[in-house]
């Protein structure tokens, strides 16, 4: 019976403290893309809103267990948890955190009308989800700058966790503006405006970069093979945003010197969303062959697999939100389907790494790692 004891890996139950990485919280992500693509699902079946519902209290659980474990590695494992802020690979996860907290917040907002407070809980939460998103889209390109070290033949589309929870947080204004008071509404729209100015280009050039470095280098290592699919997000994303900032803006920006351009935000927001859209079927496509490829050499599962569900998620979203404001069904029937698919996924990687926390064979930092390799030079 000892086998099915939790943390059988683990030299000792504390190692799931010392060794939690922020790479855990894409599990989050990838629960809440999952509950929110269900909620606005086409097709309608038996206990689907119960799953709905089921999927956002196990996620928000799940959140809650993490960041307490990540909060006590900094709070009694510090002097542990500061090489992740050196590491090239596990500092770039720290922009999951922010990223796993806007489903919920979207969830709070939208899901539960008959809560009051709701609406306004979700703002507070949207703010402070604001202030994580900036600290980590500064920080950690300042840690790539000035004190870790990176080569375009090691670049690989973990650059972009940084940037893009910028963005994810401007999609989440445009949805949260419709539940609040026009002065509330109007400060969300202004400030998702600028938070996806902030991410959006940087992102852009980044896929430049990756789409070289994928040229010159070729295919990245086997068990970074998951990241090229990360490229779906900022795109994704941005689309998602540039129509639910648009559709909000006209009426939160009523009455203001931006009140001209308000009608303009919404037809505006689709061209963009489209264009935007365009370039994430691109790589979409890309993504899928060039896994396809790596699956015949072995594609050794670890949390990176969490990529195959958020960036492609927020694509869904997107796409959903392209069938309502240009009428064309196919878009509604392409989400649809990849929305099933995606699904499945969900199922797989999600028990995987549940399996793997309960074991305790998938708790391991590799920032610890390289640091004893370092002290034993």
């Amino acid at each position: 019976m000892h086998r099915f004891l939790p943390l059988q890996a683990l030299a000792h139950p504390r190692e799931l403290i010392r060794q939690f990485t922020p790479n855990w919280f894409t599990l989050n992500m990838g629960t809440g893309i999952v509950f929110t693509l269900l909620a606005q699902f086409p097709l309608d079946f038996p206990g689907r809103m119960l799953l709905v519902y089921a999927l956002f209290w196990a996620d928000a659980a799940i959140f809650i267990f993490f960041f307490m474990l990540f909060a006590t590695r900094w709070i009694f494992f510090r002097h542990y948890a500061l090489p992740l802020l050196r590491h090239p690979v596990q500092s770039m996860f720290l922009g999951a955190l922010p990223m796993a907290l806007i489903p919920l917040v979207n969830g709070l907002a939208t899901m539960f009308p008959q809560w009051p407070w709701a609406p306004q809980a979700a703002v507070q939460l949207w703010w402070l989800d604001v202030v994580l998103s900036l600290a980590v889209g500064w920080l950690v390109p300042l840690m790539m700058f000035c004190a870790q070290e990176h080569g375009l033949d090691r670049m690989t589309g973990v650059w972009l966790l940084p940037i893009v929870p910028a963005e994810v947080a401007a999609s989440s204004a445009g949805l949260l503006a419709n539940h609040l008071p026009l002065p509330q509404a109007r400060d969300l729209i202004v400030a998702g405006y600028a938070l996806w100015g902030m991410s959006v280009p940087l992102a852009l050039g980044i896929l430049t970069l990756l789409y070289f470095r994928l040229a010159v280098h070729k295919l990245p290592p086997q068990e970074m093979a998951v990241s090229t699919w990360l490229s779906l997000g900022p795109l994704g994303t941005g689309a998602l945003a540039l129509q639910t900032l648009g559709v909000a803006a006209e009426r939160a920006l009523v009455g203001t010197p931006l009140a001209p351009l308000a009608s303009l935000a919404e037809p505006l927001g689709v061209v963009g969303a489209l264009v935007l859209w365009g370039f994430g079927l691109w790589w979409l496509l890309t993504a899928a062959l060039l896994t396809a490829v790596q699956a015949r050499r072995g594609l050794p599962f670890n949390l990176g697999w969490w990529g195959f569900t958020f960036p492609v998620g927020v694509f869904i979203a997107a796409t959903y939100g392209l069938g309502v404001h240009t009428g064309l069904r196919g878009f509604t029937v392409f989400a649809a389907a990849l929305t099933a698919a995606l699904l499945g996924i969900w199922l797989v990687v999600a028990a995987r790494s549940l399996h793997g926390l309960w074991h305790g064979h998938l708790v391991h930092a590799p920032c610890l790692a390289d640091r004893s390799a370092a002290v034993a030079l």
